[in-house]
């Protein structure tokens, strides 16, 4: 991509103006970066809204967690076809549908009148959702082909996705205590306005980015079926248990169903997910080490809410200011430390020692007891785990489209989504299903006489965090070994996309790849 001005009072060849970078791109930074924080928002913030909503709409003990689950399930199942959508009909048309859809959905959650249309709106949340988180990133991997460009617009996008679900408990606690529990759903439409009137005024697709196959319904119906599957089970599991028959159903079907994805994708012309796409060293590392981040991510947020709120007392507002500093964290190792060093060293020397950073902080919360001191214990661990996850999650963000084709950017993108979404999943059944079994245990030797619920629970919370520290230990080691790539815009930095094409990348990722390194 060109980067060369016309001089004064002369117009730039066409080929030349196509490529040349758009002067509007960082104002359309702004509004890309702030509907990915209404989705990730979402993701929290409806939590600690969910015991008002469920006595006002008469929901059921049963039915509760289908208010995060039909937003989940929705959302993971049509990840990997919304970023095919956004190579087919172009990331702006893509995004701009779904923050409307977005927007819609979410005032039919806040204007419920009952169980039926809360988990509708949660759906049809989780449907748009879909499209929107996968054309925001590719957005940004299309636009953004400057080596620091790159790092500075990769580390807002990283900071919003690492501390926006901290901020979601801020603002879930404020909005449900001082409002009520509707306008959890309501803030999202002032959002999805100012982004939607933003990013039409601003956002210049590149030209040539668009994938123009057919789409491969084969592909969307298993890989859609298969990971809905696959987080149906993990979110089962979590209230029914690991050997319940659904549970079980739930897993053997979603390995069967994306087994028959991956030999359908390997014999069509036109891919929903092309393989190249995963089997890139680097990319397929980072997917892995991010989403294993993820995992302990999401346990501790589970785990710090009910420690705050039911051991410590504190109210909704009061635990969504005290995960500020995990917030503050993730912006500073992002924005600071993240994309300061992108461009300086290898992607495996922040994803590395980012992860095991967190994991230190996470090692520190293993010392919590019913009395422990917010300022000496929990404090400095959410310190140590914003810094390491925000320094971390801005590489990898960045890495996980090094390098590809512009057709692929959507799906590429998607994949990240996926696996912090799989991720999501898997931390909150599996981490919390640790806990529950460890508190258990606590309670069956009898040892606890005086507070011994409370005790109990913080044991089972520690035991779990132990394994969350492994989680990022293991995250920590594949990203190292895996992720081979060199310093971008070193001699080093070639991209398995490029290494590869003899065995099937496009051509057109050359331009793209030799922005990237």
């Amino acid at each position: 991509m060109s980067t060369t001005s016309a001089p004064a009072g002369r117009a730039l060849p066409p080929d030349q103006a196509a490529d040349a970078p758009d002067p509007r791109r960082w104002k359309a930074l702004v509004f890309i970066a702030l509907a990915q924080l209404m989705v990730v928002l979402d993701a929290t913030i409806v939590n600690i809204a969910l015991p008002s909503a469920q006595q006002d709409l008469g929901i059921t003990d049963g039915n509760r967690q289908w208010v995060i689950t039909a937003y989940a399930l929705a959302f993971g199942g049509l990840l990997l076809f919304g970023g095919r959508i956004s190579d087919l009909w172009g990331r702006k048309r893509t995004f701009l549908t779904g923050l409307v859809g977005f927007a819609l959905a979410s005032a039919l959650g806040g204007a419920a009148d009952g169980q039926a249309l809360m988990l509708g709106a949660r759906a049809l949340q989780g449907v748009f959702g879909a499209l929107l988180a996968p054309a925001a990133l590719s957005l940004l991997a299309v636009t953004f082909t400057d080596v620091r460009e790159r790092a500075k617009a990769f580390g807002v996008y990283g900071a919003i996705a690492g501390a926006g679900g901290a901020i979601g408990l801020l603002l879930g606690g404020v909005l449900t205590e001082y409002l009520n529990w509707r306008w959890t759903f309501f803030v999202n439409i002032p959002i999805a306005a100012v982004a939607f009137v933003g990013a039409y005024l601003l956002i210049r697709e590149p030209a040539r980015a668009r994938d123009r196959a057919p789409l491969d319904i084969p592909g969307v119906v298993l890989s859609t079926t298969g990971l809905v599957s696959l987080v149906h089970g993990f979110t089962r599991a979590e209230t029914h248990g690991w050997s319940d028959s659904l549970t079980v159903g739930s897993f053997v079907a979603a390995g069967v169903l994306l087994l028959a994805f991956v030999l359908v994708e390997r014999r069509v012309a036109a891919p929903l997910l092309p393989l190249r796409v995963l089997m890139d060293r680097n990319r397929g590392g980072v997917y892995l080490s991010l989403g294993l981040a993820v995992i302990a991510m999401f346990g501790l947020f589970l785990f710090l809410t009910y420690y705050l709120q039911v051991v410590q007392g504190y109210s909704p507002v009061r635990t969504g200011f005290a995960f500020l500093p995990m917030s503050a964290g993730m912006i500073i190792g992002s924005t600071q430390i993240g994309a300061r060093l992108m461009t300086r060293v290898p992607p495996r020397l922040l994803l590395g020692p980012g992860f095991l950073a967190a994991a230190v902080g996470m090692l520190l919360l293993t010392q919590l007891e019913v009395g422990s001191s917010y300022a000496a214990v929990v404090l400095p661990a959410q310190v140590l785990l914003g810094l390491g996850l925000g320094t971390a999650f801005m590489p990898a963000m960045s890495m996980a489209t090094h390098g590809i084709a512009p057709r692929d950017a959507g799906v590429a993108s998607a994949m990240v989504n996926t696996s912090q979404q799989v991720g999501g999943a898997i931390g909150t059944a599996l981490l919390n299903t640790i806990a529950a079994s460890a508190t258990a245990s606590y309670l069956a030797t009898g040892e606890a006489v005086r507070r011994v619920q409370a005790e109990a629970m913080v044991a089972g919370f520690t035991q779990a965090i132990w394994w969350a520290v492994g989680i990022l230990a293991v995250a920590a080691a594949l990203a190292v070994t895996l992720v081979t790539a060199g310093r971008p815009g070193g001699p080093a930095a070639a991209s398995g996309d490029a290494r590869d094409k003899g065995a099937g990348e496009h051509a057109e990722a050359a331009p793209v790849a030799a922005h990237l390194g």
